[in-house]
């Protein structure tokens, strides 16, 4: 089995389970059917092996370099992204008119996944560059389309999000960088920009940043925020636009993916849209972007799963409490219940985590926004946190070993641990999980949400009274925070709600991949049942303190005197 992903996990997910085939009664994509989408899974998984694996350590060792006047970045990142764009993976799911074939969101996700797993750091720029042409092909115009977004699908331009700043983080209403209006319709946009991902390297011909900026007289926060696409060179010309490296994050992990802060000094940017709009529009490949965190995350946590498993397969050491014999020769640690105990929960997790990331994906092909709106911020935020956890069990399986180089996993876990900031922390996934997402449009998010819950649930006696109740408890509770109307108390352990909500998602991933398993035989769908026991029995029990805190009104994280820290 590949150490990478799955690909048996893959197939079961997306034949058995979301029935992927069916998609293709969509007029958008009946040219495809289980050929195309197996070519494309075997096509993305032999380059994530031949292309992005053999780098991964590498550029962990040997992270991108400024000398004052080019990032330099080891050859093999950039032969991998042309082989990536080279095999049309960058413009898969886009519509034929911009080079695309419209592979289904849910396929492409599956794909993309063997790309995070094999090497996160090189598999970063195309999934900022999609995002970008994504957001550009659904509020540019048509000159920016043309200009645009078809050299980032050839592969020929590369794309970022530039909305942080160093005094600002992730507080954009405080966003200060300016644009100003030009006589030719273009804006001088001025101010500086922070932990931009791909901000700077010599990959690509040039970079599309899309920068948030407060026009002249817009009012302050983030109403008064407009997005502007501000390239590192100008179209046409060549020439450099004023946008300056400077100088290169050095992270803990993602290393080989540049990190930079950027510094516009009257450079020239072209309005996206309207003024005003740019928040809004910008979550377009926020929101991507986040489902993309979460997928890595998971993408990483599996991948450290499968080392670990295949670790404790061939090390041997120690005899079964049972069998103390000195004489006897040692057994492979997989033997040993606390060694089982971590894989089973790894499992539980990076298998749990796919199941969300991949149902989410089948969300945007089917067009079923209320739901996924609702969930998002669970996708971002569950696999940040648990796949993380997987990636911390895979160091404790290998022992000593874990934590030195000599093996990957700790460099997978440096990698996963940027993952609960990354894209918005998760905490302030928990405040849009609970201070708005569960609020719009009169709560039917969450109402969708349980519904699905407990159609699920109804249809399995052994687990479903569990997940039942779980669900209909999550929404009591939601009522009880609210019904206050006091948004500080309602929000005073956000992170608990999360959390809890996440846990219960994910307990019901497991329980619709079981009735997908129903009873079929052999060690795959036995593993599925005992990771779906493992779940119910070990994991969704947490819910129910983390519901009675919320429920309790506790109120000691708003209250407490920080003097005292």
């Amino acid at each position: 089995m590949s150490t990478i992903l799955n690909r048996r996990d893959l197939d079961f997910l997306l034949y058995e389970w979301l029935d992927v085939e069916a998609l293709t009664a969509d007029p958008r994509y009946a040219d495809h059917g289980r050929e195309t989408f197996d070519a494309v899974l075997d096509l993305s998984e032999r380059i994530a092996e031949r292309e992005f694996a053999p780098h991964n350590r590498r550029s962990d060792l040997e992270e991108p370099t400024f000398d004052g006047t080019s990032v330099t970045v080891i050859p093999e990142v950039g032969k991998a992204l042309r082989s990536f764009a080279d095999a049309g993976l960058l413009s898969a799911t886009f519509p034929p008119e911009v080079g695309g074939t419209h592979l289904p969101h849910t396929v492409s996700r599956a794909c993309f996944a063997w790309f995070q797993a094999a090497n996160i750091a090189t598999s970063a720029y195309p999934m900022l560059t999609m995002g970008n042409a994504a957001l550009l092909l659904r509020f540019g115009s048509a000159e920016q389309v043309a200009t645009y977004v078809r050299p980032m699908l050839e592969g020929r331009y590369s794309g970022t999000m530039c909305l942080s700043e160093p005094q600002a983080g992730s507080s954009l209403s405080d966003v200060t960088t300016r644009a100003v209006r030009n006589d030719d319709g273009t804006y001088a946009v001025t101010g500086s920009k922070m932990w931009i991902s791909g901000g700077d390297h010599e990959l690509t011909e040039t970079i599309v940043h899309l920068v948030l900026a407060r026009v002249a007289g817009a009012p302050a926060g983030v109403k008064g925020l407009s997005l502007f696409i501000v390239p590192k060179h100008h179209v046409g010309t060549g020439q450099r636009n004023n946008v300056t490296l400077a100088g290169l994050n050095h992270k803990m992990g993602y290393r080989g993916t540049t990190n930079a802060v950027l510094a516009f000094d009257g450079a020239t940017g072209h309005l996206v849209g309207s003024e005003g709009q740019g928040l809004a529009q910008m979550f377009h490949m926020m929101n991507e972007a986040r489902i993309g965190v979460g997928a890595g995350a998971v993408a990483l946590g599996y991948t450290g799963y499968l080392h670990a498993l295949a670790y404790a397969r061939d090390r041997h050491q120690g005899r079964p409490p049972a069998g103390k014999d000195p004489s006897a020769p040692p057994v492979p640690i997989v033997r040993h219940p606390d060694v089982r105990r971590m894989l089973l929960a790894s499992k539980s997790y990076v298998e749990g985590g796919l199941a969300l990331v991949l149902y989410a994906a089948r969300l945007v092909d089917t067009g079923n926004d209320l739901l996924l709106d609702v969930l998002t911020p669970i996708v971002k935020a569950w696999p940040s946190q648990w796949c993380l956890r997987a990636n911390d069990l895979a160091v404790q399986v290998h022992g000593g070993y874990g934590y030195t180089r000599e093996y990957p996993v700790e460099q997978f876990y440096r990698d996963n641990r940027l993952n609960p900031i990354h894209e918005g922390t998760d905490g302030i996934q928990a405040l849009d999980l609970l201070g708005r997402k569960v609020l719009l449009s009169s709560g039917a998010g969450l109402r969708a949400l349980v519904s699905a819950i407990s159609a699920t649930a109804a249809a399995d006696p052994v687990y479903g009274p569990r997940l039942l109740a779980a669900g209909e408890r999550l929404a009591a509770v939601t009522s009880t925070l609210w019904a206050s109307g006091d948004p500080g108390k309602a929000l005073a352990n956000a992170t608990t709600y999360l959390d809890a909500a996440g846990h219960i998602v994910i307990a019901w991933m497991w329980l619709s991949q079981l009735h997908a398993a129903g009873d079929k035989t052999g060690a795959f769908y036995d593993g599925k049942r005992l990771a779906a026991r493992y779940f119910f029995d070990h994991e969704l029990p947490r819910v129910g303190p983390w519901l009675d805190l919320l429920e309790s009104g506790d109120t000691l994280l708003l209250d407490l005197d920080d003097t005292v820290l």
